[in-house]
């Protein structure tokens, strides 16, 4: 006698699906295949339809993977062929880190659905090449949503709600580390959020470990030092879970068809190839392509014109390139632009700041590009930077401090020794006393009062003329995209259009430097895929007939 169960019965949380995930979880060692290079063909479901192979006859450069007639198959595998067809579909278009962490997350809560993800280069390609090749996961200094989202130059005041409470820092941090990928976790963030854990597992133990090792700026990294370790882990579980990866493969343009399903128009990079496949539910996880702009203009959203952010800034002074690679620990810096009459409290940053052979960078410097993306791109990049190199010294302090050390150094020369207070290295120091047309060969004793006044001026209130972005080989991040009032942050759903979804950069959401990029992708895509695999479950429940029988 054999027990047929209801599909209620057999839901993701049930005893059924958890066995399930066991069996899945124990048999998923096998050897690594190369992680980009692998080109599975598309899920049953998804292969293009006769229509599809119709419509290719009108122009010789269209062909289609899987438009040849193929050998009949045995009446069970046309069966199991049928229920596939009928099972409900996602495309994820981009392989970034939004679109890969939805994949999973859908697939996870329906195990049914039809998932592919479409990337037109390799997958988590920015995250490969973050923080120098060793991945900042997020930020362990801003665990709250309110103090989080001030991170966020676009995207700060709708922000502060449920988004990142739904599914935070802790919860990105806790995600990897359950699956096996150990991280340099800021202390207080591990203690206080320690109750999140489900257990003081070994793997969690790690944590421990490494918390003597994390980052002043709350950055997370792995362990390892090595991005490899967050790629390989989210592509394993992709390809664990039964996500199909399409790499090499562009959609250049997306509709809707009269039964309300998605058309797609996905053409390889590397060969005459088109394909057309239809979907239930699209993601766009695009980043800041343009691929991913068409696709949403298509589809009725409007763009806010992008505009780079997070760059470094051209110095009009040749001379400063003397001092590339001088750093300092901190510095407070306003930037000041032409037609911004207003005061801007976030034009004023304080922190880190590097001297590079084109001008000055570090995340200060960052910081500001992002929070004046639009107005320095109206200004075409053009300005000027006041720098203080002595942020917690007071003017009159620092003249007191220089009248003092001029009579306690009377007999040395002024390019050999400067006060340790304003935490300078030499070579500023000589730079500096050069601005000021000073012979570094004088005594301290033959100072007079108005060039030592000077000095403390200059230290205080250095004007340097911005006068273009400097580049990095690939503009990071970019301000601009689908405005966030076209869709609802409480599902990533487009208001225009069902079954519509966006997560990450794609978004007019941007943050400043130290892993809150990425945080809103882990978010908007936790977000997305729990919405889609949600509403894919209950699609399959409701067109299947519960029943409750036994057979005999």
């Amino acid at each position: 006698m054999t027990l047929l169960l209801p599909p209620s019965a057999r839901g993701p949380n049930s005893l059924y699906y958890l066995l399930l995930g066991e069996y899945q979880h124990c048999n998923c060692n096998r050897p690594p295949n190369d992680l980009f290079d692998e080109m599975p063909p598309w899920p049953p479901c998804l292969q293009p339809t006769l229509t599809t192979a119709r419509r290719a006859a009108f122009s010789s450069r269209i062909r289609l993977s899987s438009s040849s007639p193929s050998s009949p198959s045995p009446p069970d595998d046309q069966g199991q062929q049928s229920r596939q067809n009928e099972e409900p579909s996602l495309v994820v278009v981009g392989g970034g880190a939004a679109g890969v962490y939805a994949s999973i997350r859908a697939k996870t809560l329906a195990p049914r659905l039809n998932v592919v993800v479409v990337d037109k280069g390799r997958f988590l390609s920015k995250v490969k090449i973050s923080g120098g090749g060793r991945c900042n996961v997020t930020n362990g200094h801003h665990l709250e949503p309110v103090g989080l989202a001030r991170n966020y130059p676009r995207g700060n005041k709708e922000l502060r709600g449920s988004f990142f409470a739904t599914h935070g820092p802790q919860d990105t941090m806790r995600w990897f580390t359950d699956h096996g990928v150990e991280l340099k976790v800021p202390s207080y963030s591990f203690l206080l959020h320690i109750t999140h854990l489900r257990l003081l597992q070994e793997k969690s133990a790690s944590l421990l470990i490494a918390m003597s090792q994390t980052e002043d700026d709350g950055r997370v990294f792995p362990v390892s030092d090595n991005s490899a370790s967050v790629v390989d882990c989210l592509l394993n579980e992709a390809r664990r879970l039964g996500v199909s990866l399409q790499a090499g493969k562009a959609v250049s343009s997306a509709s809707v068809t009269q039964c309300g399903k998605f058309l797609l128009k996905v053409e390889k990079r590397t060969a005459d190839l088109v394909d057309y496949i239809e979907a239930n539910y699209v993601l766009v996880a695009t980043g800041s392509s343009q691929q991913g702009y068409a696709i949403s203009a298509q589809l009725g959203h409007s763009i806010v014109a992008p505009v780079p952010s997070l760059f470094t800034f051209k110095i009009a002074d040749k001379r400063l390139a003397d001092l590339a690679g001088v750093t300092f620990p901190i510095v407070k810096a306003k930037l000041k632009l032409d037609g911004v009459h207003k005061s801007v409290p976030e034009l004023t940053q304080t922190g880190p700041m590097l001297v590079t052979h084109w001008g000055l960078s570090g995340p200060v410097v960052l910081r500001l590009s992002a929070w004046g993306a639009r107005e320095l791109h109206h200004c075409n990049y053009h300005g000027k930077l006041m720098v203080d190199f002595v942020p917690d010294i007071h003017i009159e302090d620092a003249k007191r401090i220089l009248f003092q050390y001029r009579d306690q150094h009377a007999k040395h020369k002024v390019n050999n020794t400067f006060p340790t207070e304003f935490g300078l290295v030499k070579r500023f120091w000589k730079f500096l006393l050069e601005q000021e047309s000073l012979n570094g060969d004088t005594h301290w004793a033959s100072m007079p009062n108005n060039h030592l006044s000077m000095i403390a001026l200059r230290l205080k209130q250095w004007m340097f003329e911005v006068v273009g972005k400097g580049q990095f080989k690939d503009e990071f991040v970019t301000a601009g995209g689908v405005p966030i009032s076209e869709i609802s942050l409480g599902t990533m759903e487009s208001k225009k259009q069902p079954n519509l979804f966006f997560a990450g950069e794609v978004l007019n959401v941007d943050g400043v430097t130290g892993g809150f990029n990425f945080q809103n992708a882990w978010t908007g895509g936790y977000i997305a895929g729990t919405s889609i695999g949600t509403l894919a479950s209950t699609t399959n429940i409701r067109e299947q007939q519960p029943c409750l029988q036994l057979e005999g």
